[in-house]
């Protein structure tokens, strides 16, 4: 009979930064390298609840829920202005309340804006790079930013109105399956606790908000781009090929900055660890052990 293997614990746990009760899921060896999971919209930290017992026999691993996200409570007296650069002074502030100094950074979708104004911000703390479906090149917006981008361009109520049908179950499920092989193999628990999780009374504006801010993402590019250039993490980007958000070209893209950047694409959408988290997982170990020391983590 086959040995049972032994499957890392995950902990659940909240801390205040910010004047927010942050929730984050915290994994593996606190004296092994660190490796910072971002997630994006309009999930949380449970989207790499299959990522994390796959390298946290190996690596510490530690992954925040943003503000307006899984089970992050920012207090109404906190008035919170939900923007992106908020989003990452309260990461930043995350950071500093766990005296996180250096980390390999997982950055993806709402998380690549956020974690990379960190990495501007403090470049020595960032010992690698993991991009997943997460943007930093205009070449990587896809079609379906179209209406968004209607909405950048003139913000009147309407076009506000516009968009909230992508806030609603269908459009939750469309990132999730829209790609993807088999549709049916994407488990639905994803986006109905998502959903359940956006349709928080308030939670609809936040959101509007956020959308509406992700314009000002686009004008941080060459800071972003400086950084890579300027500190040549090194760099994994590996993405769902099929993703209508942010294409293929934004993946490649990498490289005219990060030379050495492996990049490799994968046969589904958006949500590339629902379908392919033992390949992600590999290609984030092969890069910690072949390009990092456990010195320099």
């Amino acid at each position: 009979m086959p040995a049972i293997t032994s499957i890392p614990h995950i902990a659940l746990r909240t801390i205040q930064a910010d004047g927010i009760e942050i929730f984050y899921r915290e994994s593996g060896p606190t004296d092994a390298p660190l490796l910072l999971l971002l997630h994006g919209y309009p999930t949380s930290s449970h989207m790499f609840r299959n990522l994390i017992p796959r390298l946290a026999s190996k690596y510490h691993i530690i992954a925040p829920d943003l503000p307006g996200f899984g089970f992050t409570t920012v207090p109404p007296e906190r008035n919170y202005t939900y923007t992106f650069d908020n989003l990452a002074t309260t990461l930043e502030a995350f950071t500093e309340a766990l005296s996180l100094k250096h980390y390999a950074l997982y950055i993806f979708d709402y998380g690549a804006p956020t974690g990379l104004r960190l990495a501007v911000a403090h470049p020595e703390r960032v010992t690698a790079l993991i991009s997943q479906n997460g943007n930093a090149y205009l070449e990587g917006l896809g079609s379906a930013w179209d209406p968004i981008k209607t909405y950048w361009a003139n913000p009147i109520p309407a076009n506000r109105e516009a968009l909230r049908g992508f806030l609603a179950l269908e459009g939750t499920r469309f990132q999730y399956v829209h790609g993807v092989a088999d549709p049916a193999s994407v488990p639905p628990e994803s986006y109905y606790l998502d959903q359940a999780l956006m349709d928080r009374p308030g939670n609809t504006e936040i959101q509007l908000d956020l959308i509406l801010d992700y314009r000002n993402n686009l004008d941080l590019y060459p800071a972003f781009q400086h950084f890579f250039r300027e500190s040549q993490p090194p760099t994994l980007v590996i993405w769902g090929k099929n993703d209508p958000f942010f294409i293929p070209p934004g993946a490649e893209a990498f490289q005219r900055d990060l030379p050495m950047a492996t990049v490799r694409f994968l046969d589904t959408g958006h949500f590339a660890l629902e379908t392919h988290p033992d390949e992600i997982a590999e290609a984030i170990d092969e890069l910690l052990t072949t390009e990092l020391s456990q010195e320099t983590l």
